[in-house]
């Protein structure tokens, strides 16, 4: 037979690592901002900050990840509240896909977060040094025999964790679910929503049904559903589950609560139940979200 060979088309390659960092920040930390020119990401593992990102203010939560541009000014904010861990890759790749992360929030999910585990474990295999060292410049090598393919694995794990958010983010033909939820700004549509949202927030505990929140907010129920139709693509319940799962989650981040806790709390019937509305919304176990990267890339081999 005569084989014929396919050669493997590259998405996207990167040319050379810079820096690999994993930083816990004191809650007053403060840093100039600076500029280069190489791409950087920045994801936020534990906490919250401001990020500068040019001209542009935003605020990151757990699982949050920015990407610096080359030469885009930028800069880390602590609040004064929360002291922060965050993941920070500096890299270089020139492929054109690369435009699509310019100006973007993104988040990571489970595949992510184990990919930038693993990035760091084998950053502490391929090099020397501290990896919470904010001065260092320069990647020393390790001469630690062990560490064979570490640097190579380093570049695999970082295309795949690209790849894997721009097929989420920009390369789906579905788009991005309206459905999550986000607390209610100044300029949704109109004061009736604000009202509605305001009313579950409040009740965010119990077990609502679509009577009691017509009732308690003066909306009549076809209202009520052409409203968080129109606006979420959803019925008004379950924009109601997506609150409780984000309250949920933020919860879990605070590591205060069992899921036990968190379920009684929210006014679930049974753990068992909320563990299957929490997996059913964000296709992770209430165990699996609460897996930081830091967790992950610190579990033996």
């Amino acid at each position: 037979m005569a084989y014929k060979h396919t050669h493997l088309r590259t998405a996207l390659s990167i040319r050379s690592i810079i820096s690999i960092h994993y930083f816990d920040y004191m809650s007053d930390f403060s840093f100039p901002g600076e500029s280069h020119d190489f791409w950087e990401l920045l994801c936020v593992d534990k906490g919250e900050i401001d990020a500068v990102a040019g001209n542009k203010r935003h605020t990151l939560k757990r699982g949050s990840i920015i990407f610096h541009q080359p030469n885009e000014f930028h800069n880390v904010i602590t609040n004064g509240r929360s002291a922060p861990s965050l993941v920070v890759i500096g890299f270089e790749c020139h492929c054109p896909c690369m435009e699509a992360f310019c100006g973007q929030i993104l988040t990571v999910q489970e595949t992510e977060s184990a990919l930038l585990a693993q990035i760091i474990i084998e950053a502490r295999n391929a090099f020397y040094g501290r990896l919470d060292d904010p001065y260092q410049e320069e990647l020393i090598r390790s001469q630690d025999s062990t560490a064979f393919g570490a640097e190579q694995l380093i570049g695999n794990y970082l295309e795949e964790l690209l790849i894997h958010l721009y097929r989420r983010y920009f390369a789906s033909p579905l788009p991005v679910p309206a459905r999550i939820y986000n607390p209610p700004r100044l300029g949704r549509p109109n004061e009736t929503y604000n009202r509605i949202i305001r009313y579950m927030e409040e009740h965010i505990t119990e077990q609502l049904t679509i009577e009691k929140i017509c009732q308690n907010t003066l909306v009549s129920r076809s209202k009520l559903q052409r409203l968080f139709q129109e606006i979420h693509h959803c019925g008004v319940i379950e924009f109601f589950t997506w609150m409780k799962i984000d309250t949920a989650k933020q919860l879990i981040r605070t590591n205060q609560l069992n899921f036990t806790q968190i379920s009684d709390r929210l006014g679930y019937t049974s753990v068992h139940y909320f563990s299957r509305q929490f997996k059913k919304l964000t296709h992770m176990t209430p165990s699996e979200y609460a897996f930081s990267i830091r967790l992950l890339s610190e579990k033996k081999p």
